[in-house]
């Protein structure tokens, strides 16, 4: 049984669409349905923020609010179901500015004014969450918000200095309200739209989900939308049959076992991140230069496996760590090694009515070691020309257990077979990591375009390998060192 609409609260007003194309963005709903235009286009790819508004949504139990910072330009408005959005508009407090507002009119924050928006919703998204950020905390929440004419250390200093007010805002006045008639819509079947040929269905449950996948394999699945969407915004095409994944409650588990870390496809970056980075440091930093806040709210672990992306960031580490996937067909569940998903470009072991489950990590063990290396053009929300991903553990500097993964370097993730085959069971040594760095032109044969030429990717493969070598020597000094004091 599904409810053939959407329902949401638009700020505190109850939203009902029906008959409304699935393909909609949350940013033409606001400003061409809803005439909120305080939101505003900068780039319909979720890079530059101007688009930003907050969502808020139940907590697993249904009882408290999340508020996350989104894209309106690739958000799907069909995910909007079960939320409350709000805009720029929904934040003054009757007739004075909120406090976030006010900060940004206090410190100067706003000359143009066009990107201002996203950053007063990042900003408020923030302090929701974090009522007293550090300016670390701050830099992180507006990464994904770019200004071409104030400069940021006003709008930094804005951010910083919102909390003392904001607790006692008109959202917080309003918390119990609002989380009611959210609880009450999230009880209701699953959402779905219908225009024309278009159809948007969010099923609650597997169940309803491998039905809909076995009866129309051909169907499209999101979550996040974040690489989806562009091919609407910017190529202009029309998806036929939306699947949501983002409503299905199984695919939002995330359990921490003995041995190892099972977490949903659909499970949004940020949700799984802490847990991640307190098992693997390197990750947890790595995770913070995939795209900004906005992506990492609604961007999953799924979603950025199935996109099989040769570029994608998670698939060479995941394949290092030796992670496992379950797929299901029907009622037929099954695990496979993530390195055997990829056959060929955007081409993998899904069979027609297939989708993605759960991801298997192993939990870090004493003696292992796993670097990641990102090579992009910028630090923060870039795209990798290269992504290196080294598993490595040693006894007594004998290399007993090794797996190298690269992104950037082939037509899908891979693993470097003959660079390992060089270190394995053998002395961690210069000499023989540089026999290893050799062997990766055995491995690959990159491409060049417009992020780098096949010579500098492979130039940077090999360097890589050497300051991983160089990286673990250091850190054993340092703790000698510390031992030995």
């Amino acid at each position: 049984m599904t409810l053939k609409a959407v329902r949401f609260l638009l700020n505190n007003d109850p939203v009902t669409l029906e008959n409304l194309e699935p393909n909609l963005t949350v940013l033409q709903y606001l400003r061409e349905q809803a005439f909120s235009t305080g939101t505003k286009e900068g780039c319909a790819s979720g890079d530059c923020g101007a688009c930003t508004v907050v969502v808020a949504q139940l907590n697993k139990d249904k009882t408290a609010l999340n508020y996350k910072a989104i894209n309106a330009c690739i958000s799907f408005v069909g995910t909007l179901h079960g939320k409350q959005l709000l805009s720029v508009e929904h934040l003054k407090q009757g007739a004075t500015l909120h406090p976030v507002q006010q900060a940004f009119v206090d410190h100067h924050g706003s000359q143009c004014g066009f990107c201002t928006p996203g950053f007063v919703m990042s900003t408020f998204a923030l302090h929701k969450q974090t009522p007293t950020p550090n300016r670390e905390q701050v830099l992180t929440a507006l990464a994904g918000n770019l200004c071409r004419c104030t400069g940021y250390r006003s709008i930094v200093d804005a951010a910083l200095t919102t909390s003392e007010l904001i607790e006692s805002d008109s959202f917080t006045q309003q918390y119990q309200q609002t989380v009611a008639q959210l609880r009450a819509i999230h009880d209701l079947p699953g959402a779905e739209l219908t225009h024309k040929q278009h159809q948007y269905y969010a099923p609650k449950n597997i169940s309803q989900l491998a039905e809909k996948l076995m009866a129309n394999p051909q169907a499209t699945l999101v979550a996040g939308a974040t690489d989806l969407a562009l091919s609407v915004t910017q190529n202009l095409a029309r998806i036929e049959d939306l699947v949501y994944l983002g409503d299905v409650a199984q695919l939002q588990e995330i359990e921490e076992a003995a041995g190892y870390i099972r977490i949903g496809a659909a499970v949004p970056y940020s949700e799984f991140t802490p847990l991640l980075a307190a098992q693997y440091p390197e990750l947890g930093e790595m995770i913070t230069r995939l795209g900004s806040r906005q992506i990492r709210n609604v961007g999953t672990l799924g979603g950025n496996i199935a996109n099989a992306s040769p570029i994608g960031d998670m698939a060479p580490t995941l394949i290092a760590l030796g992670a496992k996937i379950s797929l299901q067909l029907g009622d037929v569940e099954r695990k496979i090694a993530l390195e055997d998903f990829f056959l060929g470009y955007k081409k993998t072991a899904l069979k027609a009515g297939e989708f993605i489950k759960n991801i298997y990590l192993p939990k870090a063990q004493s003696g292992q070691t796993l670097k990641v290396y990102k090579i992009s053009k910028r630090i923060d929300d870039d795209i990798s020309a290269v992504l290196a991903a080294f598993f490595i553990e040693l006894k007594d500097n004998q290399v007993t257990q090794l797996r190298i993964a690269f992104g950037g370097m082939a037509a899908t993730p891979k693993r470097a077979l003959a660079c390992e085959a060089a270190l394995l069971n053998k002395t961690f040594t210069l000499d023989n990591i540089s026999a290893a760095q050799q062997a990766l032109s055995h491995d690959f044969q990159p491409l060049s375009d417009v992020r780098a030429s096949d010579n500098y990717r492979m130039q940077v493969a090999q360097n890589l390998l050497k300051k991983c070598y160089l990286e673990y020597q250091n850190s054993n000094i340092a703790t000698r060192v510390v031992n030995y004091a």
